[in-house]
């Protein structure tokens, strides 16, 4: 899995961050403390992980043609199952073994059956590039057996939303979400990104490499916008998963504060302000009453009071564009096709190996910091995101001999850049646009 400096275990609707003792929480005090001492961890800046999600599609054949097309039915469940074999989640079988792949790499499926592989941590980007391929590899042949495809596109371009997975977790989190609109389901169901992830490094450089994360947001955003069609239909926005994702319910989904001085503090302060829509309990329902945050549920808000349990969910439930968790995930890059999923995985690690590229990268992206919403819709034809990009691109393929030899990955980031963002595009262009592409993957 990506790095993690606290084992993190995940089962049905459970996702753990520490090993600690369950224990009752009485005040705001001991809970901001937790969040800040499970979701924040120290020390150097070695390991590198990604999350791979995919949506699927069926290839079909329909009778008296010789072409396969896809088939715009519902994923159906028993399929992937059986396609994924022993590597099905018990999210979806309870009684699966839930192997990890041959080279160590974890599969989960999101709400939608969107496939994900989660990786082991590496301190080498060519031996995480090697290890994460192979396995996808071996996933995709699994699929393939039973004509699912990954679609090469962030947001799934035929299908309307349908959960089906029928955890209680997720069965609450729909009821929540569609009180707010009609984004939670296509959120949950419909989208896909690449996470890459990173330690957080020392104390001393924590704030600069968080704000470091969230500055160079909107450029990458914009670079790597890879979803202008969502459930039949152009929306108007390059990513419309971005999209998706920042209409959901801004208080869990909206970039943090960066003027505040501690970011575990000001982290814990906005976990604690959310509201609560999972709690555990025995049965299927775990539905939460709306409007109640953990915080009133600190004060008495429910029957009984959280536990550390409790609140480790409630952290599973928030969707920052980084999210903590004693390393962290960068969730804002839209997934990309094949192989060039390394390339937003590379362009972060090149631009965090070294302060000084870090600080030329975000000084270009400080004038385009905050725009998140244009990213997301206008892509790099936005003329201050390109130049920003432009910039943050040519610092990361300069920095990135430092970090792998000549090869695979040099040569994606290398097209990447030659292709899409010194001539102004996104992947989503390619759709939008196909008669530009230049002969872009």
């Amino acid at each position: 899995m990506s790095p993690r400096a606290t084992a993190r275990v995940c089962d049905e609707g459970r996702e753990t961050l520490n090993e600690r003792a369950v224990q009752v929480l009485r005040s705001r005090e001991e809970s901001e403390a937790y969040v800040a001492s499970v979701c924040f961890k120290h020390g150097p800046p070695r390991l590198i992980g990604v999350e791979l999600e995919w949506l699927l599609a069926r290839r079909v054949v329909p009778p008296r043609s010789p072409e396969a097309s896809v088939d715009p039915a519902r994923l159906d469940s028993a399929v992937l199952t059986a396609a994924l074999g022993p590597h099905t989640p018990t999210s979806l079988d309870p009684l699966s073994p839930a192997l990890p792949l041959p080279l160590g790499s974890t599969v989960t499926v999101e709400p939608g059956g969107q496939v994900e592989l989660a990786s082991q941590p590496f301190a080498d980007l060519g031996a995480l590039f090697r290890n994460v391929s192979s396995d996808a590899a071996v996933l995709h042949r699994r699929l393939a057996a039973y004509s699912l495809r990954p679609y090469p596109y962030a947001a799934d371009p035929v299908r309307a939303p349908h959960r089906i997975l029928t955890t209680p977790r997720y069965a609450a989190m729909e009821a929540a979400f569609d009180r707010l609109g009609t984004e939670g389901r296509s959120m949950m169901c419909s989208t896909a990104a690449v996470q890459p992830s990173f330690d957080l490094g020392e104390r001393a450089d924590l704030r600069s490499r968080w704000a470091a994360l969230h500055v160079l947001g909107p450029a990458l955003v914009a670079a790597f916008a890879n979803s202008p069609v969502l459930h039949g239909r152009r929306t108007g926005w390059r990513s419309s998963r971005m999209a998706v994702w920042l209409a959901l319910d801004p208080p869990r989904t909206a970039p943090p504060d960066l003027s505040v001085g501690d970011p575990a503090a000001g982290y814990a302060r906005r976990a604690l302000e959310a509201s609560v829509i999972c709690v555990r309990r025995p049965g299927q329902s775990w539905d939460a009453p709306p409007g109640v945050s953990f915080a009133d549920w600190l004060a008495g808000a429910l029957p009984s009071p959280p536990t550390t349990e409790d609140l480790d969910l409630h952290l599973t439930t928030l969707f920052p564009p980084v999210r903590p968790h004693g390393h962290v995930e960068v969730r804002y890059v839209d997934a990309q096709a094949g192989d060039e999923w390394i390339v937003p995985v590379a362009v972060l690690a090149a631009l965090l190996s070294d302060p000084a590229t870090t600080s030329a990268a975000v000084d270009a992206c400080q004038p385009v910091a905050d725009r998140w919403h244009g990213a997301a819709r206008d892509g790099l034809t936005d003329p201050e995101l390109a130049r920003a990009a432009a910039t943050v691109f040519t610092l990361a393929a300069e920095a990135l001999p430092g970090l792998v030899g000549p090869g695979r990955i040099r040569e994606l980031v290398d097209q990447f850049v030659a292709r899409r963002v010194l001539r102004g595009r996104c992947p989503a262009d390619d759709v939008i646009d196909p008669d530009r592409s230049g002969g872009a993957a």
